[in-house]
C-alpha cells in the first residue's frame, strides 16, 4: 500500500465511519491540533534520558492521545462502534502527575515568561498547543458534543505541562523569569 492516495488531493479526508469532510473542517482542524500536540511530545521525550521518570508518563499520554483522536474523528451519532475505548481516568492520571511535580515545585505569585531550559521551553510550547487544542474541541463540541472525559483531559494536560515546565526550571537550579504577579494575589496582600 502507497503511502500516497490521491483521495484527499481535492480538499477532503475521511473520518471514522467512511464519510468525507473538509480539510479545513472543524473536526480535522481539533484533530490535527491534538496530532501536534502529540508529535510535540514525542519531541520532549526525545529531549530526555531513556530511564527518565517522564519518559513512561509521556508514553502513556501519547497512546491515550491517539485513542482520543479517534473519537474526536468519530462523528457521535455513531461513536457507539469506534473499537477504541476510551478510557474515563485519563483525568485522573494528569491530576496525579500534576499532584506530584506540584510537591517538588515551590507555589508562584507570578505570570511567568515561557523559556528556561531548553525542556522547559518546550513544556511550554506543548502547554500553549494543548491549550489551542482545547479551544478547537470546544468549537466542535457544540456541533457535534464529544465525551466530556476528552474536553477535561485536554485541559489538565495544559495544566500538567505548566507544572512539568516550572518543576524542570526547579530542578535545574534554573531562574524563572517573571512578568507579574498575579492581580488577585495583590489585592488579597493589600488587604
Amino acid at each position: 500500500m502507497k503511502i500516497y492516495t490521491k483521495s484527499g488531493d481535492k480538499g477532503q479526508t475521511g473520518i471514522h465511519g467512511g464519510r468525507r469532510v473538509e480539510k479545513d473542517d472543524i473536526r480535522i482542524e481539533a484533530n490535527g491540533t491534538v496530532d501536534e500536540l502529540n508529535a510535540l511530545i514525542g519531541v520532549i521525550r526525545t529531549m530526555l534520558p531513556e530511564r527518565h521518570a517522564w519518559q513512561e508518563m509521556l508514553f502513556t499520554i501519547q497512546k491515550e492521545l491517539m485513542t482520543v483522536m479517534s473519537h474526536i474523528a468519530t462523528p457521535s451519532d455513531i461513536r457507539d462502534k469506534n473499537p477504541n475505548a476510551l478510557p474515563e481516568e485519563l483525568t485522573a492520571f494528569c491530576e496525579q502527575q500534576i499532584d506530584l511535580l506540584e510537591a517538588g515545585t515551590t507555589a508562584s505569585r507570578y505570570f511567568i515568561l515561557p523559556g528556561g531550559t531548553p525542556l522547559s521551553a518546550y513544556c511550554h510550547l506543548a502547554r500553549t498547543v494543548a491549550r489551542r487544542a482545547e479551544r478547537r474541541l470546544w468549537t466542535l463540541n457544540r456541533i457535534d458534543p464529544l465525551p466530556s472525559v476528552i474536553l477535561t483531559f485536554m485541559n489538565r494536560l495544559s495544566d500538567l505541562f505548566f507544572i512539568m515546565a516550572r518543576y524542570e526550571m526547579q530542578q535545574q537550579g534554573a531562574e524563572e523569569e517573571r512578568w507579574h504577579s498575579f492581580l488577585y494575589k495583590r489585592k488579597n496582600n493589600a488587604r
